[in-house]
């Protein structure tokens, strides 16, 4: 696992790691809050199938924050990568806001996506159809003396379980525990993906799968089947016991159903679609 930097036409100074080894390379794109990093336990579970080359997004992780977080910023960003680092076509997963950056990526840029793996969330994200679209985030402490520290202030604030955000928690040049992101950031973030996608979801041709977990609070039921039946080439599969982060709370499921959809003739897809391992 390595992190590595690359410049994007924006002047933006993009952080992302390559988790090495053998397989199909897929572009992973994490969701508010995250990093590259996250993805760790899955490219374990997929090491030899996969190889995982995650983004810290703009904002987030080591990569440069901007005053834009618009979903033209973050696909413009995917873009980019893609092309320096010569993917095309390649296979994208995204998480959360990752997911709608990915899935909005393909239908502007079909030539660089060869697949979807969407994991947890949906072509709406606004209320009713999503309860809490936004975490309301203004003011949480960006450090604290200690990690336990800054994981009590998240648990006084409402989040019983602060891991997910502590994997972008770093130790800061003076001692004290300190986030990667900014809080208001991601609030702008967040707000960006509010809205109506499924335009953006129902305009690319290439096979999808939408990873639910069984808990999940981002994406109901009803509208995950509805999204799988309305696109065509997309399957649906719900992993038991999972909430909204299928990647931590059920690796190996997760690993089992992205193989098995990796291994899917139709991922041949025609012409200039045909997925290739690293050097391939």
């Amino acid at each position: 696992m390595r992190e590595q930097w690359l410049p994007a036409p924006s002047g933006l100074r993009v952080c992302y790691t390559d988790f090495g080894g053998s397989g199909i390379p897929v572009l992973a794109l994490h969701g508010t809050f995250g990093r590259g990093r996250i993805f760790a336990g899955l490219a374990r579970e997929l090491a030899g199938v996969v190889r995982i080359i995650a983004l810290d997004q703009r904002g987030h992780g080591r990569t440069d924050r901007r005053e834009s977080y618009t979903c033209d910023d973050f696909v413009a960003d995917a873009a980019a990568v893609v092309e320096r680092l010569r993917l095309a076509p390649v296979v994208v997963l995204g998480h959360s806001r990752g997911g709608i950056t990915a899935y909005q990526l393909a239908a502007r840029h079909p030539e660089l996506v060869a697949g979807l793996i969407i994991e947890d969330v949906g072509p709406v994200m606004r209320q009713p159809e999503i309860a809490d679209p936004v975490l309301p985030v203004r003011g949480w402490p960006a450090a604290a003396p200690t990690e336990a520290d800054l994981a009590a202030a998240l648990q006084a604030r409402g989040i019983p379980d602060a891991s997910y955000f502590l994997q972008s928690a770093v130790l800061a040049a003076d001692g004290r525990c300190r986030f990667l992101f900014d809080w208001e950031d991601m609030m702008a973030v967040q707000l960006s993906g509010v809205g109506d996608w499924w335009a953006d979801w129902l305009g690319s041709a290439c096979p999808a799968l939408v990873l639910r977990g069984e808990h999940s609070s981002m994406l109901p039921a009803r509208l995950a089947t509805r999204m799988a039946a309305q696109r065509p080439g997309t399957r649906l599969v719900d992993i038991a016991g999972a909430g909204h982060w299928v990647h931590d709370d059920a690796p190996r499921a997760m690993a089992a159903a992205i193989s098995d959809f990796l291994a899917d003739p139709a991922m041949g897809g025609g012409p200039g679609r045909v997925l290739r391992s690293p050097g391939g």
